[in-house]
């Protein structure tokens, strides 16, 4: 049985051995990607979801953009190298306890003996708050340590140095980022674009455990009003309202009913700009074959990380140099298996062009 995951267009970007990227003006940028390398984590589920394991290489096949691959099957663990990344800003304050008791759950349930984890904390701030370690008491007290800061939360920029410092570790080992935060952004200077390639390049799954928008707006604390630096004549009137002599809307009319439409406005740049601009948590998951997954109470953020290492142990490794990398465009990756009622679930593709 055949699985195909179709990545949107606004998220085709590039997995590569190497990448080299060309300025020549702001109208005319071109980006190239080559690619040596893919590698393919598959989780293989039966009819009910549960995972199928034993299978060997010789039952898996895989497709890039309908040429079928010369693959090597890694049906052996991996050991772990896991970036935690925690929200720490004053809207996550009363859920933050909850997320703090997860840390002797890392070592068992995610990376095992072998493997080894690292913690950042952002808000307006990316912060290291522990370096890789396989001491699971050193993890669980560094959790323990993180406070609320401030209102932002720099999600994206975030997983770029959590991408980096994953980077870094050896290609034996399985590269994992475990997002534990709201699924928006505040503040970024990354994009997801830029954010998303680095993932890619690097071999990173990116699974996330989303904390509920509804609960932080419900229990974070009020922040004090800030005074409104625009001086009273300065500001436009409301729509309807005659304008008076002082006002800006007697010199430039349409000012008066300007903020009725920049909502619309915000929501149609959503849309064309970025599918996944609200929630750039989904738009890390889908493009690199992780998972997503909710909690309210202690005990649903528990069964998360539970699922997480299950899917993780469960999975196979498949690596292979594409055939076909005179093809530009999005490389779609679609892998079978070679048994009953097996359905495999992969990376949905990478992407190789230029783009002028």
């Amino acid at each position: 049985m055949v699985a195909k995951r179709v990545l949107p267009l606004c998220l085709l970007v590039g997995l590569a051995a190497a990448q080299e990227t060309e300025t020549q003006t702001a109208e005319d940028v071109k980006f190239r990607t080559t690619v040596n390398f893919v590698a393919a984590p598959v989780t293989v589920v039966d009819k009910n979801g549960a995972y199928v394991n034993g299978l060997e290489p010789n039952q898996f096949r895989l497709w890039d953009n309908g040429k079928e691959q010369d693959i090597r099957v890694d049906v052996s663990f991996q050991p772990i190298s896991l970036v935690v990344a925690v929200q720490s800003n004053a809207a996550v304050e009363s859920v933050l306890p909850q997320v703090q008791k997860i840390g002797g759950l890392i070592q068992p349930l995610i990376i095992g003996d072998q493997g080894q984890a690292a913690l950042i904390a952002f808000d307006h701030r990316i912060r290291v708050v522990q370096e890789f370690t396989s001491n699971a008491d050193q993890f669980t007290d560094a959790l323990k340590k993180i406070r609320p800061g401030s209102t932002s939360s720099r999600m994206i920029d975030a997983v770029i140095l959590a991408t980096r410092m994953l980077r870094r570790q050896p290609k034996e080992r399985r590269r994992v980022l475990l997002l534990v935060s709201e699924t928006r952004d505040i503040s970024s200077e990354g994009r997801i674009r830029d954010a998303l390639l680095d993932l890619e390049l690097a071999n990173v799954s990116v699974y996330t455990v989303n904390i509920s928008r509804a609960i932080t707006t419900l229990t974070q604390r009020a922040q004090p009003p800030r005074p409104n630096p625009q001086l009273p004549s300065a500001r436009p009137m409301p729509a309807g309202v005659p304008a008076t002599p002082t006002s800006v809307a007697q010199s430039d009319p349409t000012q008066g009913g300007a903020g009725n439409v920049v909502p619309l406005l915000i929501e149609i740049f959503r849309d064309v700009k970025a599918i996944f601009r609200d929630n750039p948590a989904e738009a890390f998951t889908k493009g690199t074959g992780g998972t997503e997954f909710s909690f309210v109470r202690q005990k649903g953020l528990e069964e998360a990380i539970s699922k997480i290492g299950e899917e993780l142990h469960s999975q196979y490794m498949i690596t292979y140099s594409p055939n076909n990398t005179e093809e530009g465009g999005f490389h779609e990756i679609v892998v079978s298996v070679i048994a009953r009622n097996a359905v495999p679930r992969t990376r949905p593709g990478y992407w190789l062009a230029t783009v002028k």
